[in-house]
């Protein structure tokens, strides 16, 4: 009979394993000792632990699935419960009990872990079926076109939930993006529409352009191009494969116009640039008879100095006012000499002067012996009333003989 700690063999070769039920029967040798029978169910043992140490190191480790932890660990508790080795199978029955905890643990952290992840994954649809509403009323067709491509991709990226709520929610998620669609077909449609009606009004335009570039009637035709830039700013884009080639046409068209006016002007401005040094020169003849000596000349000479200011042409327009204002300041004092002249000379005039000047000195006399008498009587405030009154009359009477003196006299 051989024995140790954890088992023995009887005298009938039969295996025994010791448990804290007592003793059971693990098989029957007889191939060869005791001590070998007990060396190979020992072995059977050290293959089951190490067998749990592996399992136990996968629940650990690795994301092994708790169906198939458990259904390794009922294979092993079966080898385990069978008693075909010897050692203390108790121990190992402890630790596969351990690991049915640790894996019922997995399972519910697991749970928890997908609860989670689902009730983010949750709040991450709904967000994106939130931007994704709100990207159905915008009018930024390019930019929200991709941010709604890009929420696609990251819905892809984000676990199922339940099936009714994953269908709820895609289906709000899908009618945004056909709403926003819908409606920049219908923008696109409508620019489409538009851009064609701009392209019809600008070819009206570019033919109205062309046909006015060899025109000579200057103003008009620079005003008719001016109004037709502002119909052509207010047509809109036309399709991008005929807008440049429209405005080529029409720009074109202007430049031929705008350059054929130029060299006209040029050669005009050229001339009215002579044209002012000759008036200049004219003006600076004229200013030479002021002050007015002899009226008879002057006036003579003036009128052939205009003659001949006549016969020129436009001078620059900037140029104009001031050229034309020392010309007309030379006749304006010409003219002040002609009117002290005929005054000088008109005797009706001279006699008016005269009697208003002789009425105005008798008045002041009379006024002179009212004011005497009144301080004569001492009546100061009288004389004092009359003497305001008789500063009016002197001062009326002292311009009148100024003017008679006009008169020589």
């Amino acid at each position: 009979m051989s024995s140790d700690p954890w088992g023995r063999v009887d005298e009938t070769g039969t295996v025994y394993v010791r448990t804290a039920d007592g003793e059971q029967v693990v098989g029957s040798w007889q191939a060869g000792t005791p001590e070998e029978a007990l060396a190979y169910f020992e072995r059977k043992y050290e293959g089951l632990v190490v067998e749990i140490g592996l399992l136990e190191r996968r629940v650990r480790t690795t994301d092994l699935s708790a169906k198939d932890a458990t259904a390794a660990i009922d294979h092993l508790r079966q080898q385990v419960d069978e008693h075909h080795a010897v050692g203390d199978l108790d121990a190992l029955r402890k630790r596969l009990d351990q690991l049915v905890a640790d894996v019922e643990a997995r399972r519910e952290e697991r749970k928890a872990q997908k609860a989670r992840q689902s009730d983010e994954a949750r709040q991450a649809k709904e967000k994106l079926v939130a931007e994704a509403e709100e990207l159905a009323a915008s009018e930024q067709w390019r930019a929200a076109g991709e941010r709604l491509r890009a929420l696609v991709d990251t819905w892809k990226s984000l676990p199922r939930l339940d099936r009714k709520s994953d269908d709820e929610l895609w289906h709000r998620f899908s009618h945004a993006r056909s709403a926003f669609s819908k409606r920049r077909k219908a923008h696109f449609a409508s620019l489409d529409a538009q851009r064609e009606e701009a392209r019809k009004t600008k070819e009206r335009l570019v033919a109205e352009a062309e046909a006015l570039s060899g025109s000579t009637d200057w103003g008009p035709t620079a005003a008719r191009y001016r109004e037709l830039m502002a119909d052509w700013k207010a047509a809109g884009r036309a399709q991008r494969e005929h807008e440049d080639d429209l405005w080529n046409r029409f720009r074109g068209a202007q430049d031929v116009f705008f350059q054929a006016r130029s060299e006209v002007f040029a050669e005009r401005d050229a001339e009215q640039r002579e044209n002012l040094t000759r008036k200049e020169e004219l003006v600076a003849e004229a200013e030479k008879l002021l002050p007015v000596q002899d009226l008879k000349a002057a006036r003579a000479a003036f009128r052939s100095i205009n003659e001949r200011w006549e016969a020129i042409g436009h001078v620059p327009r900037d140029a104009r006012p001031k050229i034309e204002g020392r010309m007309h300041a030379v006749e304006r004092a010409i003219q002040e000499s002609e009117e002290a002249e005929w005054r000088r000379t008109n005797p009706e005039a001279r006699a008016r002067a005269a009697g208003l000047t002789g009425q105005l000195q008798d008045a002041v006399d009379k006024l002179q012996k009212q004011i005497d008498a009144a301080r004569a009587a001492g009546n100061d405030a009288k004389a004092d009333k009359l003497a305001r009154e008789l500063e009016g009359r002197q001062a009326l009477l002292d311009q009148a003989l100024k003017g008679l003196e006009e008169f020589g006299g």
